[in-house]
């Protein structure tokens, strides 16, 4: 959006650069109703492509932001069934080393 903003006032300031450089420029014809509409039209025009940019990067955005939300829980959920994994491999591993002294095996 910062960029955009920038955009806009860089080609207002080209805009009027160019207005100025006219062999005809006055300032009094600035506010003349024809130039006048060209620049309310201009600024319109402006305005509805700035929001629309606005609306898809914004949802754009959400989008992304909902991508990682998701990625950051299911790695929360493997790092959880990791843990799980773990400690019934080790509660194993001393079950089975429990079962073994409490009954050798027979040779």
């Amino acid at each position: 959006m910062k960029n955009l903003t920038f955009i806009g006032i860089l080609l207002l300031a080209l805009a009027f650069l160019l207005y100025y450089l006219l062999p005809e420029f006055s300032v009094v014809k600035l506010f003349e109703p024809i130039n006048l509409m060209g620049i309310l039209a201009g600024i319109g025009i402006g305005l509805i492509i700035g929001g629309i940019v606005g609306y898809v990067s914004k949802g754009t955005a959400l989008k992304q932001e909902e991508k990682r939300r998701e990625l950051k829980q299911l790695r929360k959920e493997k790092e959880d069934l990791e843990r799980q994994a773990a400690a019934l491999s080790q509660q194993q591993t001393v079950t089975n080393t429990t079962d073994e002294n409490q009954n050798p095996p027979n040779y």
